[in-house]
């Protein structure tokens, strides 16, 4: 299971019954199907991927837009391939596409004992800005609201290339192998 043969494509109905499988593997209460189905319906304000290696889905992501600020609504990767910096794929596309929508801003809550999950934001300039006390009401746990302002200007364009060499040198590194 090599992280250099994912591929992010965006998501579509066909995925989705493996998002939803992923979701229910990490998440206490995952999105429903016909939630899903919603929201990957509503094209000009939300953006949704998944990683893909071979066809089999192992992590998905999507953002909603509002004006010129995206919300990161979703980020999962199966246990089975995490720490295999999918993540970091998905984030990087969902930047990318963000500096595409014209986006200033990106916002998003996490788990305050989610520290994999914070160290990766952090990477990519999210800094925290409040606590949403009891968000995740299911298990009576705090969100850490997040921030990655400026993302349209010179400084991020370099965090996110310096982020995506990294990943094009892991990829090389296990095509080496």
């Amino acid at each position: 299971m090599m992280a250099a043969a994912i591929t992010i494509a965006p998501m579509r109905h066909w995925h989705l019954r493996d998002v939803h499988s992923i979701d229910a593997k990490v998440y206490p209460r995952p999105w429903s199907l016909a939630l899903w189905r919603q929201e990957i319906a509503m094209l000009d304000t939300r953006h949704y991927i998944v990683a893909e290696d071979d066809g089999a889905v192992v992590g998905h992501a999507g953002i909603m837009y509002v004006m010129n600020e995206g919300h990161v609504t979703t980020v999962a990767v199966d246990p089975l391939w995490q720490g295999r910096r999918i993540a970091t794929r998905l984030m990087s596309a969902l930047c990318h596409h963000a500096r595409t929508r014209k986006t200033s801003a990106l916002t998003l809550e996490v788990r305050v004992s989610n520290e994999r999950a914070i160290s990766l934001y952090r990477r990519f300039g999210f800094a925290p800005a409040g606590v949403r006390k009891n968000y995740y009401a299911e298990i009576n746990e705090d969100a850490l609201v997040m921030w990655a302002h400026d993302i349209d200007q010179p400084a991020f364009v370099a965090r996110l290339r310096g982020i995506d060499d990294d990943i094009d040198a892991v990829d090389q590194t296990a095509g080496e192998q």
